[in-house]
């Protein structure tokens, strides 16, 4: 299999222009057009999103906290003498403070050849739904509006609209097609930390897994399990990201067993063989749900309670979170707030004594 290559960035952007200039289609030496495509990596906080992105691409790296949205790429021979296709990559940190940054990545020109990528905690099951529901909402907010754009656009400038977009491209025998609503662009949800996700409780288990069955069905997207310790679920999940980063074909393994690492590309999956959301001790004519996704929602918050907003308030502040830690500059800061506090009690003295000699 031809290996990803990594060149520098200059040598992309040298590339780029010379492609422009001769038309923007084909490359100089084979006359076979150079294929571009973006995706954008988004998820829970601290989810793994760097690493698994470093082992798609076979980068022997360290990975690093991301800060706010990151930009990388990685390009890939089609064959001997052959140009190389380009996968725009940008990753998005923070989990969901940071989730109105998915506008940078998402324009009018990248829209057209855009896949997603959610990357979901399973060793923090009780902010998984949340993190899962603001991430795809601001996406797809966002998608729709670039659309508008698009199809708005004066006439004479030449942007395409979603052509693989995910509602457009589905057979008329895709399961449950009347009843789930399609992502715009190509998602795929990978369920990361699955080392740890293994030691959960078998019941637990399976609320997790048949509740991810559901939004990846729901959503027309693929779900893998993974996990960066596990070579075999790497391997699985190379196969999704070069799938979309390089339109290779993807691997057609299935596993829907809930007490095994979940690979169910999209289309494999059903509602009938999902079933019902799994009810423990819990009633769900009680719930009173507005849809399915809604009776979804409210059986998993049962069982896995979301974060409190406070913490989830606290959390948005970069200079507490200890992802970003730097311990002279944390040092300096923490001396720098006693000398302030010190300050305001002095001036607070002050004000008083002057009160008590008029």
């Amino acid at each position: 299999m031809p290996k990803i290559s990594s060149d520098t960035l200059w040598e992309l952007a040298a590339a780029e222009v010379h492609s422009r200039e001769s038309g923007g289609a084909e490359d100089g030496d084979g006359g076979e057009a150079v294929n571009e495509r973006t995706v954008l990596l988004m998820g829970s906080k601290a989810g793994g999103k760097t690493s698994i992105l470093l082992r798609c691409l076979d980068r022997d790296e360290l990975s690093k906290p991301t800060l706010a949205l990151e930009y990388t790429f990685g390009r890939r021979a089609r064959g001997h003498n052959t140009p190389k296709d380009i996968a725009h990559l940008w990753e998005l940190g923070g989990g969901t403070s940071l989730s109105d940054l998915v506008q940078i990545p998402i324009t009018p020109v990248s829209i057209s050849c855009l896949s997603v990528i959610l990357v979901l905690d399973l060793s923090k099951p009780n902010a998984l739904w949340g993190t899962m529901e603001k991430l795809l909402q601001a996406a797809q907010a966002h998608l729709e509006r670039t659309s508008s754009q698009v199809q708005k656009s004066k006439p004479g400038v030449k942007h395409q609209t979603p052509s693989h977009s995910a509602a457009r491209v589905l057979p008329k025998d895709y399961p449950d097609r009347e009843l789930i609503s399609p992502f715009p662009v190509p998602l795929l949800i990978i369920g990361s930390k699955y080392d740890i996700f293994q030691e959960f409780d078998s019941d637990k288990k399976k609320v997790v897994s048949k509740t991810l069955r559901f939004i990846a069905h729901y959503y027309a997207a693929s779900l893998a399990f993974t996990s960066i310790k596990s070579e075999s679920l790497i391997s699985k999940t190379k196969s999704f990201f070069l799938h979309l980063a390089f339109g290779l074909e993807r691997g057609k393994t299935v596993s829907s067993d809930p007490l095994k690492p979940l690979i169910i590309p999209a289309g494999s999956d059903s509602f009938g063989q999902i079933g019902s959301p799994p009810t423990v001790d819990v009633d769900i004519t009680s719930l009173h749900a507005k849809n399915p996704k809604d009776l979804w929602k409210k059986v998993y918050e049962r069982v896995f309670p979301p974060e409190s907003t406070s913490e989830q308030r606290e959390l948005k502040d970069p200079a507490k979170d200890p992802q970003y830690s730097e311990p002279q500059i944390d040092a300096m800061r923490a001396q720098k707030d006693q000398e302030l506090e010190q300050y305001k009690r002095n001036a607070a003295k002050s004000w008083k004594g002057l009160e008590l000699e008029t």
